[in-house]
């Protein structure tokens, strides 16, 4: 409620210019498909960029963004693949796991089955990073 409220007092600070209040009050009526869909239009019609979408999104209070906007900041590291240095890949992975050379040893066996997550929710400075390394001793890595 104290969302609302906030809402309500900002737009107050913003200026509307006249011949456009008609215009800005449709907009703020409309659900939220019918919003998608005016995006999508003026997108097309006039080669806005996507990053506008938002600003046109944001004109309705309490209208929900759609979430292929949102970047993703968060990112799963999977191992593929050991390659062929099995060994310097075991050691980098109990570097990154935190996990003992045992368990380390089990996770890159257990990829050569299938692909094994080796962290989950990095940041994409984080997870370039940690495939840099592995891939640096042969190991098939993928960020999702």
């Amino acid at each position: 409620m104290a969302e609302e409220k906030k809402s309500k007092t900002e737009e107050k600070k913003i200026e509307i210019p006249e011949n456009l209040k008609n215009l800005v009050k449709e907009i703020e009526e409309l659900k939220v498909k019918d919003l998608a869909k005016l995006v999508k239009i003026l997108e097309e019609k006039f080669g806005v960029l996507p990053q506008a979408s938002i600003v046109a999104a944001a004109v309705a209070p309490g209208a929900a963004t759609p979430e292929a906007v949102e970047e993703k900041t968060e990112f799963n590291i999977e191992l593929k693949s050991p390659g062929a240095s099995k060994i310097q890949v075991i050691k980098i992975v109990k570097e990154i796991t935190g996990k003992g050379l045992k368990e380390s040893k089990a996770i890159v066996d257990a990829t050569e089955k299938s692909p094994k997550v080796l962290k989950e929710n990095v940041k994409k400075e984080e997870a370039e990073e940690i495939k840099k390394k592995l891939e640096g001793v042969g190991a098939t890595v993928e960020i999702k």
